[in-house]
């Protein structure tokens, strides 16, 4: 097993979705002691925003592109490289105004890739990156799921399904701002989740 994991919080430490990660990775390699562990934390290493340059450099055939353009079409090339070379991913998603954090939307603008990660066929797109599981750790200070006010969920199974990663497993600690009391139990139903998930 070749495991991913991607922590988005914008805090380097403490944060809750980061600890939801580890635990999830920690019952992974003790399931499978040979694991092999990659990770990226998107606070202390975050990846450039998808702006005009960036979007200049990634239409340019790549034997017009200048040395910039070179170089931030690379930056996207090694997380596409490093997302196909694992087969268990894991991040850790806290949730920031109803939406995920633009550290996360960042890298998932550099993994999807037309041609590379997805392709579009008479038949509609197909989604590249198969055969991989994804355990998704989710922190909010209150409490959204299966609610209207979840936006989180429904937009990383419509992303994450369009590159093909289709097998995804939410694990939710929720309350977490609440009180002392609501965070135990969060992280407990964090932990009853992560069960199901694995059993």
């Amino acid at each position: 097993m070749n495991i991913l994991q991607i922590n988005a919080s914008a805090r380097r430490e403490g944060a809750n979705s980061t600890r939801v990660a580890n635990t999830i990775v920690a019952r992974l390699q003790a399931a499978h002691p040979g694991a092999r562990l990659t990770l990226r934390d998107l606070a202390v290493t975050p990846h450039p925003v998808l702006d005009e340059a960036a979007l200049g450099a990634l239409f340019t055939s790549a034997d017009q592109r200048t040395a910039a353009q070179c170089a931030r079409v690379a930056l996207d090339d090694a997380l596409i490289a490093e997302i196909q070379a694992h087969d268990t991913i894991v991040l850790g998603v806290p949730m920031y105004n109803f939406g995920v954090p633009v550290q996360l939307k960042s890298w998932i603008d550099a993994i999807a890739r037309a041609g590379v990660t997805f392709r579009y066929t008479e038949t509609g797109p197909e989604g590249l990156l198969k055969g991989k599981k994804v355990y998704v750790a989710l922190a909010r200070g209150g409490l959204y799921r299966d609610t209207a006010n979840d936006s989180q969920v429904p937009y990383l199974k419509s992303v994450l399904g369009f590159l093909g990663l289709s097998d995804v497993n939410f694990i939710y600690a929720e309350g977490l701002a609440m009180g002392a009391e609501a965070a135990e139990k969060a992280f407990a139903q964090a932990d009853a989740d992560l069960d199901a998930a694995l059993a």
